[in-house]
Parts: C-alpha cells; structure tokens; sequence
C-alpha cells in the first residue's frame, strides 16, 4: 500500500507534513519521502529507505533543512517518491498511491516518438510516478493531465501535485482510496487518513469523491474536475489495513470492526455453529475490534491470550524474504500462559491471505498448553490476488490459501467453482474448510460472509470493491 499527507498554510508547515506522514507508517515499509516550497528557497526533497528505521526516526535529521509554507510527504511499499518534476507546466513535486497494470503498455506508447526517455532505477525498471508525470505533461495544463492519467492507467492512482503555489490532489478515477481534506485557521491539509490531521488541529472539511480533481490553497479549496458516479471503495479500508481512529466515506473503522465481528458471531449463532470456548481473542493488532465485537455478541469472555513484541519489529513482513518474516512473526509472539494452558480458544483475524504463518500460530498456542483452537476469518475466503491496490497482491494466486486448496482438490475444473468453494453451506464449501482446518491444526474454521461485510461496512453496496473475493468489480 502507501499513503500520504500534504499542507499548505499561511504558516511554516514542515512539522505538520512530518507528522502527518508520520502517521501513515502503517501503510507502507519500503520508502518515505517530503517535498516542501518555500518562495526563497525553492523545492526541497528528500527520499530514505524505512525498511529497517521508522519514517520519524530516518527524517528528524532532516527537519531542520526544511523550510515552507507548503510540502507533501508519502509513505511508499513501492517506488522512491515524492519526485520533482519539470516540464511545459513547471516545477512540481508528484506522490502517487495505487498500482499500474499497464506500465509496459503505456511506457511504449510514449517511446512512440524516439526522442524521448526514463530514468531506470536498478533493477531496469522505472518509476511509477514518473511514468505517471508523462501522462499529465502530455497535455496543456495539469488538470487535463490529470485527467488524462487517470482514464489512462489500468489499475489506480491516487495522485498529490504540490506546485509553488498550490496542492492538487486527484482521487483515483474509481474512488478505490480515500482522499480527505482538513482546515484550519491558517490553512489545509490533504490526507489519506482521517485520523492524521486531527491531532495537528485541523478539523474535517471535505472528501474526495471519486475521480475528483482539487486545488488546496491556505484559504480553502476548489474543484476544479467533478467527481464521477461510479464508486468501487476498497473494503479491505475497513477490515485490515486502515487506521481504527480513521473514517471513510463517513463510516468508522474500529466500529466498523466490532460490527463486523458482532454480525459474524450472530449468523454462527442462528447456524447453530458457535463452538464451547473459554475466550474469544484476537490476532493481534487488527483482528482484535472484530473479536471484540464477536465475544460481545456471543457472550464469552474476550481475552489476550497472546501479545505482539513490536518496539524492534513492528512489521512482521518488512523483511524481504519469506523465512525470515516467520521467523520475525514468531519471535513476536509472547504467550500468556494463565490464558492458554488448558483452554478452548477462538480466534478472529482480519483476513486469511496467504497462510505462511497460520500453521506456526497454531503450533505456538499449542505448544503453550492450548486445549482447542478455533479460527475466524473476518472476511470471506480470498480468491483473486488485488490488480487494483498492492493488497493481498500476489505473482500467482496460487500463493492465496483459498486457491491452493481449490487446486489440490480440482485443478483447473475448481476455478469454474470458486463462489461455492467461498459458500460453506456448499459440499465444496466444507471441502475448503475441513482441507484448512486439516492443514493449519484448527478445530474449526468459519469465514465472514460477503453478506456480512458488507452490512457491518454499511454503505451502498455497490460502492465498494469486492474483487478480492469474487473476481467481479
């Protein structure tokens, strides 16, 4: 994923971007990177790796070369950025959030005309934002530009200019991200997350629809192209990778899980599928609202039968590689005997993606003392790797659980069955649950139903994304 948080104000506002952005680290481990303007000095900018050092750590050297009344920071799993860019529409800084499916595609279109070029990064592929930054620099002026990537690019961006005079901000055309503006008495802010300019003093002001094109000036803001009528919200906001404080389209995110957990719980109920459990848990940190709310509605006890080490790594996937991320996941991973040892436990995660650390989870809670161990998705079985955002993004979707199982059993012939491999009260259902169940050491296992998402996340339906689980946009 990625994030960012950008201000313009009548005032200096270098720490208001630092800790904005600051406040986006839960989006992204790779990259972190602020842009200011100051009318004597010009643009500064500066790029750092946070894949092993926290962005606050990594940048308070930096603040004190910082100076003006506008910049915009990010937080990136993807490319260094923000870049600064000239061309016929000036001087400006780009952020960009979101994935592009057609780099290739677009990239040969442009070397169309033989004299022009990209940076390479390493690896010999470049820079998403840059690629980004010749779209917009194609047209007259930046918000045709704009536009014009936005139409252009398969998959999403979510797009931040920070120009000597302004911040534009461009919702992706299909309002998959959020983009929230914030006021004050001195000036505005943009934000992915809500929660971030709160505790800098601005209040909520406007959200971006989607598609939507805004100028932010110190004074307020305008739109300078509409938003359009077709909405497809990323859910995954809501059940993992977004902030519990935050709202988006006006729909909180703790709340939101407790509810969620709360609506699972009732529908086992009403199925007659409860099991007998001494605690209701959850995996730590975002399965835990929605245990909350399951343990409520069930009426067991909630506990913490296990916490998260995290003050050295708290990311159990910034290392790159696989073994070294379980390994990291399991050292995290600090029982509390008194509440495992010889107790039936239920657990709600956000999600199960992967698999990779389900099965040493398991061994973990059993090898302390655990009696039974039950798991809880909080969303339905996924499906299809994420071509829209970098969640649950993957090179084969053979890498998601759901697929590997659906392949074991069928092959090729289980793919023309994936809704009833997702719907347990099909006998292809069962089949993915008891060959989990088998796999990872659960007693049993129980998946939220879309049905259920949808109504703890309450908005139109039709509003949101939901590719992950039904291959259907």
């Amino acid at each position: 994923m990625g994030g960012f948080f950008g201000a313009i104000s009548r005032r200096d506002v270098v720490l208001d971007v630092f800790f904005g952005t600051d406040y986006h680290s839960h989006l992204g481990t790779r990259r972190g990177g602020m842009a200011f303007y100051d009318g004597d000095e010009g643009f500064q900018r500066q790029i750092h790796s946070i894949e092993n050092t926290p962005f606050r750590t990594k940048f308070e050297k930096d603040l004190r070369g910082f100076h003006g009344c506008a910049g915009l920071g990010c937080i990136s799993d993807t490319d260094p950025q923000p870049l600064l860019v000239r061309s016929h529409l000036g001087l400006y800084a780009i952020a960009t959030v979101g994935i592009v499916n057609n780099a290739d595609a677009l990239m040969e279109s442009y070397f169309s005309k033989r004299d022009r070029q990209f940076m390479a990064q390493s690896s010999g592929k470049i820079n998403c934002s840059e690629l980004i930054a010749s779209l917009i620099n194609q047209e007259a002026d930046l918000v045709t530009g704009l536009r014009k990537a936005q139409e252009a690019i398969d998959g999403s961006a979510t797009i931040l200019l920070l120009t000597p005079n302004e911040i534009i901000a461009a919702r992706d055309l299909y309002g998959r991200l959020p983009v929230l503006i914030g006021q004050s008495e001195e000036g505005c802010c943009v934000s992915f997350e809500s929660f971030a300019y709160l505790k800098l003093d601005y209040h909520n002001a406007y959200e971006l629809g989607p598609g939507e094109i805004v100028r932010v000036r110190a004074d307020g803001w305008e739109t300078l192209a509409p938003a359009g009528d077709k909405m497809r919200i990323c859910a995954f906001l809501w059940t993992y990778y977004g902030y519990p404080n935050s709202n988006y389209q006006g729909v909180n995110v703790e709340v939101m899980r407790c509810r969620n957990g709360a609506i699972m719980a009732r529908d086992e109920a009403a199925r007659g599928s409860l099991p007998d459990v001494d605690f209701v848990a959850g995996v730590p940190d975002s399965g835990v609202p929605h245990a909350i709310g399951y343990a409520n509605q069930c009426g067991k006890p909630f506990a913490r039968p296990f916490v998260k080490y995290t003050p050295t790594w708290p990311r159990s996937f910034m290392p790159e590689d696989q073994n070294v991320r379980n390994q990291v996941a399991k050292m995290k991973q600090i029982p509390v005997p008194e509440l495992i040892r010889d107790k039936k436990l239920l657990f709600v995660d956000d999600s199960i993606v992967r698999g990779t650390q389900l099965r040493e989870t398991v061994e973990f809670l059993y090898q302390s003392g655990a009696k039974e161990v039950h798991m809880r998705s909080a969303c339905p079985p996924i499906m299809y790797g994420c071509k829209f955002l970098n969640f649950s993004r993957a090179r084969s979707e053979l890498e998601l659980l759901a697929r590997r199982v659906v392949q074991t059993a069928e092959g090729a012939e289980g793919e023309k069955h994936l809704d009833e491999y997702a719907d347990p009260a099909t006998e292809r259902g069962q089949c993915l649950l008891g060959t989990i169940c088998k796999q990872m050491g659960f007693d049993s296992l129980g998946y939220q139903s879309l049905d259920g998402l949808l109504e703890a996340i309450g908005i139109d339906r039709d509003k949101i994304c939901t590719y992950c689980w039904t291959g259907r946009d």
